[in-house]
């Protein structure tokens, strides 16, 4: 098997609304299912070697389908994506309380659901596509999808109270209960659980679970020998048994079975990406 990662720092410009991206080529694998997470990012997918086979989404009610560009907004289970052996293309994670200015919706939206770049974008998402095919080197790759990216973009801030929700809970680890949240950005937690849950797609509650799912992800990821106890205490599980009900609950798997069946795919490379970014 032969795996190549290159991670892009995103063009200033796109500060707020692009937290991270890489790029992925992997050969060699026995054909399979990956697990497409849920994380703190929407993610923007533009294959190089075939559509994406989308097998099952987050949510259960949308048909499998084929897309020649994925846009994903955030959710609470795993999608299914098969593939033959092989993936190539290069991947953005988009920030939530960016996505209205960078899509021209919210992200609440595009909860649990995947779509068409094109579907959003509209011709600059077609533009996004076939540049990003045309190019020959992931510079390159990556200048053309920031170059659409930036034109696309359009100033668009949400709430101030919303985003500093946001950022309590990136910033806590999803460690802050829902009433401190609330009563820190001066809204009650019923009327912020409605605004936040319409920008973001998730309700704050679910937020922190994400946001402290992933980083225990990601942690667990970059450890040769897994220490399950040591990580639930320091990702603020109350226990190992919680944390393997959450993780069986994000991923329909145990942390050591997630572990051995995913680990090397683009998204659960220790180095694929940041846990988000507050706009």
């Amino acid at each position: 098997m032969t795996s190549e990662f290159v991670v892009h720092r995103p063009h200033a410009a796109l500060r707020g609304l692009v937290a991270d991206a890489v790029g992925y080529r992997q050969h060699g694998l026995a054909p399979g299912t990956h697990r497409g997470l849920p994380s703190p990012t929407l993610t923007l997918v533009v294959p190089l070697d075939g559509p994406l086979d989308v097998a099952a989404h987050p949510d259960p009610a949308q048909a499998p389908g084929r897309y020649d560009a994925l846009l994903g907004g955030l959710h609470t289970t795993p999608a299914l994506i098969r593939h033959p052996g092989r993936q190539t293309g290069i991947q953005f994670s988009l920030t939530p309380l960016g996505a209205r200015g960078l899509l021209g919706v919210p992200a609440g939206e595009l909860a649990a659901v995947d779509v068409e770049v094109a579907d959003v974008l509209g011709p600059l998402g077609t533009e996004l596509v076939e540049r990003v095919r045309a190019a020959g080197t992931w510079d390159e790759r990556f200048a053309a999808a920031e170059d659409v990216l930036r034109r696309a973009a359009r100033p668009a801030d949400p709430a101030p109270e919303v985003a500093e929700a946001w950022r309590l809970t990136l910033a806590g680890g999803g460690r802050l209960r829902v009433g401190d949240v609330a009563r820190r950005v001066g809204w009650s937690e019923r009327h912020l659980t409605a605004r936040f849950r319409a920008e973001t797609g998730l309700a704050p509650k679910e937020a922190a679970r994400v946001v402290r799912f992933d980083r225990a992800r990601r942690a667990l990821a970059a450890r040769p020998r897994p220490d399950l106890a040591g990580l639930a205490a320091s990702a603020g599980y109350a226990d190992q048994a919680h944390l393997t009900r959450e993780w069986r609950a994000f991923t329909g798997l145990s942390p050591l079975r997630w572990l051995a069946a995913e680990f090397g795919f683009v998204q659960d490379h220790p180095a694929a990406s940041g846990a988000g970014s507050a706009a």
